[in-house]
């Protein structure tokens, strides 16, 4: 137990850890989300609302055996490329668009064992090919050569919460307001018709992605809440305590351990520089990666860099005060709210685009990254389309390790249904000549009789305007949300009788879910 934390603005909060950051999200009412995508599960006497339900993640068995193996491939990527984090390595690539982006969403992996294919495990990336003609100036794309390490610790910084922390939601109303000003952009609604004036499109842009970045956040969070899904800090300290997987003649092996890739996860030897003055570390995980905050004293000057480490040892590279979320990861909520994003810009502006194809973000030298100096020289972060601005969104949350591979992909593609359908949900808005229809929870109206409710055989009646279900039910919680008592509810009915006994005096909130209604009431007990 913790004496203390630290949160993400630095603030000391005495006692334990933080609480999971609203598990119950998904119970929040959508903005185009259909009662088609949802999934309620129960665990403990809880309900889980989950949209646009993915599945459940690589677990790791004790005996190795399940998807033991896909669990280790997907936190040992995260260390691997930790290792990328050194300026001083001399690997450089191009960060342009004739190199990178372009990826066609038809081709991300749908199973575990395809995400192998789709992520470079030792050089980083993914096989984004880039662009051959910016298609606006008919001219190719001029390369931008540099320090790998450099973009991986360029786009941790930059995309964590956004240039100056927006939060990743409010990173795309970022990017949405820089497209909004920029010379080139035609103000047409999807790209056809009369340019609209800046009121308007302000309006309709601003509504549209906010209905999507909600609906974004419920479907996220409530996967989350559900999986409750490790972060990789926990999950490699937790595999390389228990030793390593890859050979059962080799000093200390485990089913559960992690496997051995040479020049990045090794045994500690007994020459080994790392073997501690006693040999007490003898035998234990090493990983190359970098070497976390407590080689950095100075921020302006410091550099962290990379070297052989103790697994046990091993950091993210994020800020020291938020090296893991107070929430679940899978899935990434970056990927989801990016993904989403891209589509609704794309979709709103009737072009994949950015304007003049070409969206960009400069990083000073030695001024940009705030943990450590860096980057070592300016650079440039640059997108032909929205879409790829999504994808190295993702990415930038694997270097920066937050996230493995099997959080990243299902959440680029439940943001893809999301953007669209959300998109299509708010453009019914816009047209005078039709009425908004969605398919969500329909809303059930709910009378209660008394109200306050007083003693009256300690019930009161509550009366529905529409009838009960099969599996129907009810629940009674605090404004806070918590859950203090629940019931079925026989089907056929209009109303039944709400139980008020040993519920202490004050305000409370009654639920009932029936089939795809769901209808909210406040109840005063006194």
């Amino acid at each position: 137990m913790f004496d203390f934390f630290v949160d993400q603005a630095g603030f000391e909060i005495p006692g334990g850890a933080p609480e999971f950051l609203s598990p119950e999200w998904g119970k929040v009412a959508p903005f185009s989300l259909s009662a088609d995508d949802l999934t309620i599960y129960n665990r403990n006497g809880e309900d889980y609302f989950v949209y646009h339900d993915p599945g459940a993640p690589a677990y790791l068995q004790q005996d190795g055996n399940g998807s033991s193996d896909d669990y280790k491939w997907n936190h040992s990527l995260v260390s691997i490329w930790s290792s990328h984090l050194d300026p001083t390595d001399n690997v450089m690539i191009d960060i342009s668009p004739a190199s990178i982006g372009n990826l066609d969403i038809a081709n991300f992996p749908t199973t575990l064992a395809g995400l192998r294919d789709f992520y470079q495990l030792e050089d980083g990336g993914d096989p984004g090919q880039g662009y051959n003609l910016n298609p606006y100036t008919q001219q190719p794309y001029s390369p931008q050569i540099v320090p790998r390490a450099d973009y991986a610790r360029v786009l941790a910084e930059f995309w964590a919460d956004g240039p100056d922390s927006e939060t990743p939601p409010g990173h795309w109303f970022t990017i949405l307001n820089t497209v909004n000003d920029h010379p080139l952009l035609e103000k047409k609604f999807k790209g056809q018709g009369p340019v609209l004036n800046d009121l308007e499109w302000d309006v309709k842009a601003y509504f549209t992605l906010g209905g999507t970045m909600h609906d974004a956040a419920i479907s996220a969070w409530g996967i989350k809440g559900w999986y409750d899904y490790i972060r990789p800090i926990s999950a490699l300290r937790y595999m390389a305590d228990q030793g390593q997987s890859s050979d059962p003649d080799l000093p200390n092996y485990s089913p559960a351990g992690i496997p051995l890739q040479d020049g990045y996860i090794e045994l500690v030897s007994e020459n080994d520089s790392l073997a501690g003055s006693q040999g007490e570390h003898i035998g234990k995980i090493k990983l190359y990666a970098w070497r976390g905050p407590d080689a950095i004293d100075d921020p302006t000057i410091d550099v962290g860099g990379v070297d052989w480490i103790l697994a046990e040892n091993w950091w993210p590279y994020q800020r020291p005060s938020f090296v893991t979320p107070p929430f679940a990861g899978y899935v990434s909520g970056h990927s989801t709210y990016s993904r989403a994003a891209a589509e609704v810009l794309t979709l709103f502006t009737g072009d994949a685009y950015f304007p003049g194809g070409l969206g960009e973000f400069i990083a000073e030298k030695d001024s940009f990254l705030v943990f450590e100096k860096g980057p070592s020289t300016n650079m440039v972060l640059q997108w032909a389309k929205y879409y790829d601005a999504s994808d190295q969104c993702s990415l930038s949350r694997i270097w920066g390790g937050i996230h493995p591979p099997v959080d990243d992909i299902p959440g680029r593609l439940i943001g893809h249904e999301v953007g669209r359908d959300a998109f299509q949900y708010a453009e019914q808005f816009f047209n005078q000549s039709t009425t908004p229809t969605n398919d969500p929870l329909s809303e059930m109206n709910l009378k209660v009789f008394p109200n306050p409710a007083v003693d009256m055989g300690n019930q009161t009646t509550i009366y529905t305007n529409s009838t009960i279900g099969d599996n129907a039910f009810w629940t009674l919680t605090s404004l806070q949300g918590q859950e203090l008592h629940r019931g079925n509810i026989a089907s056929g009915t209009s109303n039944f009788l709400l139980p008020t006994q040993h519920v202490p005096a004050g305000f409370y909130l009654l639920n009932v879910y029936s089939g795809s209604s769901k209808g909210t009431a406040k109840i005063i007990v006194q």
